[in-house]
This record gives structure tokens, C-alpha cells and sequence, in this order.
């Protein structure tokens, strides 16, 4: 297996989550069902444990690869950076979509999932 091939085959899914994402984040507003606008609603719920999901793949994939020696002994650091700037990225991106808007709330949830990302990835690894 050449190096190019593994890092896509342990990132493969992290890739894919991303792409499940971007897809939901851009759904138009209309299809999308109405829920409460709280922080503790199930659409909150939903971002953090979209973002949670994301970031776990994305520190077990880089660690994995072997690839890129840099991203594998940083791996947490860069899925760090990474997952952060895509949760606000993709509530940015919203401003483009017909009938939805950023949300200071969806934002905040994002990230809460990319510290619960984390925290899965050392409650499964590291204990």
C-alpha cells in the first residue's frame, strides 16, 4: 500500500462525516424540521454530536496514517484546529443557504462537540 493510499483509508470516514455535514448544514431551511431554540434542544444536540463524531474520526485516522509523520505525532493538535475552523466554517456557510442563517447557539454546540471528540477519543484510548 503506498503511503497516499493509507492516509485515505484511515481518513476515509472522517471524510465522509464531513461531507454528511456540509450536506445537512446546506439543506435549505424548509426541509429541515422546526425545533426548539434553545441550547439544550435536540438540534444542539445534534451539532455537538455531529462535530463529536468528526473529531474523533479525524484524531484516529491522523494516528493512524502513516503517511505524514507530522500529522500523526500532532494529530491531536491539527484535528483540533481542524474541527474548529469547519464548525465555523460551516455556520458561515449557512449565510449562503436559502432560509438559513448563522447561529451563535449552533456554533457553541458545534465546538462542544469537538471537546466531546476529544474527550471520547481519550476515554477509549488513553484510560
Amino acid at each position: 500500500m503506498n503511503q497516499r493510499t493509507g492516509f485515505i483509508r484511515y481518513n476515509a470516514y472522517t471524510l465522509v462525516w464531513a461531507l454528511l455535514i456540509a450536506m445537512l448544514v446546506l439543506l435549505p431551511g424548509q426541509n429541515l424540521p422546526k425545533l426548539a431554540d434553545s441550547i439544550f434542544s435536540i438540534d444542539k444536540l445534534v451539532h455537538a454530536f455531529l462535530f463529536l463524531g468528526l473529531t474523533f474520526l479525524m484524531i484516529v485516522g491522523f494516528i493512524k496514517q502513516s503517511a505524514y509523520s507530522a500529522l500523526r505525532n500532532k494529530a491531536r493538535s491539527y484535528a483540533f484546529i481542524l474541527s474548529i475552523s469547519y464548525a465555523i466554517l460551516v455556520e458561515v456557510t449557512q449565510l449562503l443557504s436559502p432560509e438559513r442563517m448563522f447561529e451563535t447557539l449552533d456554533m457553541v454546540a458545534n465546538i462542544s462537540g469537538v471537546f466531546g471528540g476529544f474527550i471520547l477519543f481519550f476515554v477509549l484510548y488513553k484510560l
